[in-house]
């Protein structure tokens, strides 16, 4: 673990200990917040140190998981330094992150999201989707989603899902901006289901497929409390990058995604 981070620029310098919980064991990690000159040269002086301690045969990568205004700026700044990355963090402008990294001839991880059975069961509806397309057609779907307040955006994992449920369908009406029932307070979150104590880290999803004359009901649900889902797949898909620059074989300038982790068999 990098013991220097990047953080928001409105967040005060400062060092945080992290603590894994099935080990116990810790580390120290100085917060340095972007958007200044001079904590940008910092960060860079910091990254400059790290290279040299892991040496020629070692290996820096960056994890990303911040807001959605602050990706573009982050992505250019990883093909500035040459860094390859992994990014669960959803929005921003995802053509011009896609352009960036591969302009910059980088190789990143980039995904909506990293728990990977939830990434496996994305491929599954999208194979079905294309197998049986319109095998749904004429049900209406339904969407509802509850995130922690802080999440500013509309789940990435849920617009994924609802193409292929919408190619199910044959459904070409259907919003994903205006149509999803987001719910973000905790009032709502509760009602949903979401255990007080995951207030402020889970993931429900509900997706329902409903026949035109309402006799027919299919409903779709997922549900993730806290973030250890999401940290053992992003441990896996920095495992895939740094197998794949340590071998030579990480493409410049490709971006991967969740499923190449998952298609190659590299999970722990």
């Amino acid at each position: 673990l990098s013991p220097i981070a990047l953080t928001g620029p409105d967040v005060e310098s400062s060092t945080i200990n992290v603590v894994d919980l099935d080990t116990g064991k810790s580390a120290t990690v100085r917060l340095i917040p972007s958007g200044s000159e001079e904590n940008m040269l910092e960060a860079q002086s910091s990254l400059e140190g790290l290279r040299a301690g892991v040496g020629p045969k070692g290996q820096v990568i960056a994890i990303d998981y911040t807001h959605p205004s602050a990706v573009n700026s982050n992505g250019k700044w990883y093909a500035e330094q040459n860094l390859p990355f992994v990014m669960g963090t959803t929005g921003g402008d995802r053509v011009e992150l896609f352009n960036d990294v591969q302009n910059a001839n980088l190789s990143a991880v980039i995904a909506p999201n990293m728990g990977k059975q939830i990434v496996a069961m994305q491929a599954a509806l999208e194979n079905l989707a294309s197998q049986y397309p319109n095998a749904f057609g004429g049900y209406e779907l339904k969407v509802t989603e509850s995130h922690q307040k802080t999440k500013a955006d509309t789940s990435g994992t849920a617009k994924a899902v609802i193409d292929s449920l919408l190619t199910l369908a044959g459904d070409d009406e259907f919003d994903k901006e205006n149509d999803i029932n987001m719910l973000r307070d905790d009032e709502s979150s509760l009602a949903f289901g979401v255990k007080e104590e995951d207030l402020n880290g889970h993931a429900f999803h509900t997706y329902t497929l409903t026949s035109a004359d309402g006799s027919v009901e299919f409903e779709l649900k997922h549900n993730v409390s806290g973030r250890r889902v999401y940290a053992e797949g992003t441990a896996d898909a920095v495992m895939f990058l740094y197998r794949k620059l340590k071998e030579g074989n990480a493409d410049s300038g490709r971006i991967y995604s969740m499923i190449n982790v998952l298609e190659e068999g590299a999970l722990e």
